[in-house]
């Protein structure tokens, strides 16, 4: 089973509010969830992030894997190290046509 922890959207038309949970990969977005780890605001300035910092942390050590949001909001509250790279390089292995 592939577990994830995402955001998943909630409130009002142009009112978005976002819970952090961990949740089947193969469940849809708004889906059951095994656990709600916090929740970010994006209407405030700056936007209020509310991480439960020990669940999280408990939750990466079992190998919950993070999206890229999620990743930057736990960068942020201190529940994880910044990777250097947090994507995949990128690489030009096309073959160029010789013409």
């Amino acid at each position: 089973m592939a577990v994830k922890m995402r955001l998943t959207r909630m409130g009002d038309k142009k009112s978005p509010f976002y819970r952090i949970v961990v949740i089947d990969s193969r469940k849809a977005q708004s889906g059951e969830y095994i656990d709600k780890i916090g929740y970010v605001n994006p209407l405030k300035t700056p936007a209020e992030i509310n991480i439960d910092v020990e669940k999280a942390k408990d939750w990466l050590s079992k190998g919950v894997q993070p999206t890229e949001t999620v990743k930057s909001y736990l960068v942020k509250v201190g529940a994880m190290e910044q990777s250097k790279k947090l994507s995949a390089p990128k690489t030009n292995d096309k073959k160029k046509k010789k013409g």
